[in-house]
């Protein structure tokens, strides 16, 4: 029996839009009342999930900023920092790359910190970061609060900023998380460790557990579950390694299974 059902946000649970399917809230409920708990692991801001997901917040669990932070109604009882030493080589790096229009955002487990003016970065900022401030990035850096960086990529990860600060950072995790986006942390912090500490508080064993993604910082994530699932829009490696699909965000894929999870109709991994 499935016991722990978790599921990536854009691309993945949200349609194309960045809208929730109608009557998840109702959905999540009948899990809860039946003893399933759902997950919702995104590389937003906890206080962005907290509040999306604001009615029936205290009947599931978050991962938010990619892995770095766990919380339960209201705790955080896990969360990974980078450091200041680290938090400035990264700035570093990424400064040699602004003239290709790629801008950090320093992530705190209470705020996002952006320095660059430029659109249609301030643009996506403000929309996903509900808690959000300009400030002076080195003044931010200083105090090690930093559980990720979040890069924008204006002429797109895979042709610039992943050509370089992989190899600039070698002791960091450097991961695409969208188009036009990618995440570093600290080595060894991903949604796939992040979910071990849920696993291990609430008791699931892996074989309990089902997982749906649509992009690489996804990965470890799906490796967590047995049953591991990727939309049919998902990121084509992301797809060919792991094989098993269900329909894409637009069609409400996740949706329907996590409706058949709860009818005890979900079979778990395809062959």
């Amino acid at each position: 029996m499935i016991k722990l059902a978790v599921s990536d946000l854009d691309g993945t649970l949200l349609d194309s839009k960045g809208k929730l399917p109608a009557g998840i809230f109702s959905l999540i409920e009948q899990l809860y009342d039946s003893g399933i708990l759902f997950c919702a692991a995104s590389g937003r801001q906890l206080v962005s999930l907290e509040k999306m997901f604001a009615p029936v917040r205290d009947k599931i669990v978050f991962i938010a900023e990619n892995g770095a932070i766990c919380a339960h109604r209201g705790e955080i009882f896990f969360c990974k920092t980078l450091g200041s030493e680290k938090t400035g080589r990264a700035l570093e790096a990424i400064a040699r790359l602004r003239e290709k229009k790629v801008y950090p955002l320093l992530c705190t487990p209470d705020c996002a910190y952006y320095e660059d003016d430029e659109q249609p970065f301030v643009s996506y900022v403000e929309a996903s970061y509900l808690n959000n401030a300009h400030r002076p990035l080195s003044d931010i850096a200083k105090r090690g609060r930093v559980c990720k960086i979040a890069v924008y990529d204006g002429v797109g990860p895979e042709q610039n900023s992943m050509r370089v600060l992989p190899d600039a950072l070698p002791d960091l995790r450097v991961i695409q998380s969208g188009d036009c986006w990618i995440d570093i942390s600290s080595d060894g912090v991903n949604k796939g460790v992040a979910l071990g500490f849920v696993q291990k508080k609430f008791g699931f064993l892996r074989s309990e557990c089902a997982a749906f993604g649509d992009h690489m910082n996804d990965y470890e994530m799906l490796l967590a579950c047995e049953h591991s699932y990727v939309t049919e829009n998902a990121f084509d490696e992301l797809k060919k390694l792991i094989g098993n699909t269900v329909p894409s965000n637009d069609e409400g894929g996740v949706f329907g299974a996590l409706k058949k999870i709860l009818s005890g109709a979900f079979t778990g991994k395809k062959k």
